[in-house]
């Protein structure tokens, strides 16, 4: 019965650490969104996307998808600007364990274990721009294709700062119904490098 009880308590002492760990984390992520719109203009843009794609005509498509071009634009430009005001933020508040699961305070103790989330967003930023500034010369269609998976994996490093790696896993999958890997195969050579080599230990 002792054992038992030990064991919950270790377990219920863990759960709240991990929640005020988890809650410090999205403080400081939300702080710098405050500002920005980026999950409207997210949403939006993924709304439009989603209508282009359900109509027969590729003309009709390749007009919708033109139509959302400012959107695109806008949230490069966000995306730059969230990656820049996390910059001025502290290295140990924004490390992010690279295990699977969350584990509290790991860049105090295992250092080795975590990654620069800065330079992350970095990456993200120059990711998005690359794409919307359409530097491979991808149709419409591609391009949105590739846009969305960018957006797909930006969105995937925040869910995994806010909360873990396993969890940002599982919402990208319940979101968008698509794995891990197969949207960082869809997103630009350029993000899929600088992200491999930033999981690494490599930076940005």
């Amino acid at each position: 019965m002792d054992m038992v009880l030990t064991l919950l308590m270790i377990a219920v002492v863990w759960r709240v650490f991990t929640l005020r760990y988890q809650r410090a984390h999205i403080t400081l992520l939300a702080g710098n969104l405050a500002n920005l719109q980026l999950e409207r203009q997210i949403a939006s843009l993924m709304e439009g996307y989603d209508r282009a794609l359900k109509e027969d005509s590729e003309n009709r498509q390749v007009q919708i998808l033109e139509n959302f071009a400012q959107t695109e634009r806008t949230i490069a430009i966000h995306a730059q600007s969230l990656a820049n005001a996390m910059q001025k933020e502290g290295e140990l508040e924004t490390r992010v364990g690279i295990l699977a699961l969350c584990i509290p305070y790991i860049e105090r103790f295992l250092p080795g274990l975590t990654r620069d989330f800065r330079q992350l967003l970095a990456i993200h930023a120059a990711g998005l721009r690359h794409v919307v500034d359409n530097e491979e010369n991808w149709s419409a269609k591609d391009r949105a294709f590739h846009l969305s998976a960018e957006v797909f994996l930006f969105q995937h490093s925040c869910h995994w700062f806010c909360k873990s790696r396993s969890v940002a896993d599982a919402r990208l999958m319940m979101l968008h119904k698509i794995n891990h890997q197969k949207v960082l195969e869809s997103v630009s050579e350029r993000t899929r490098s600088a992200y491999r080599s930033w999981l690494q230990g490599g930076g940005a």
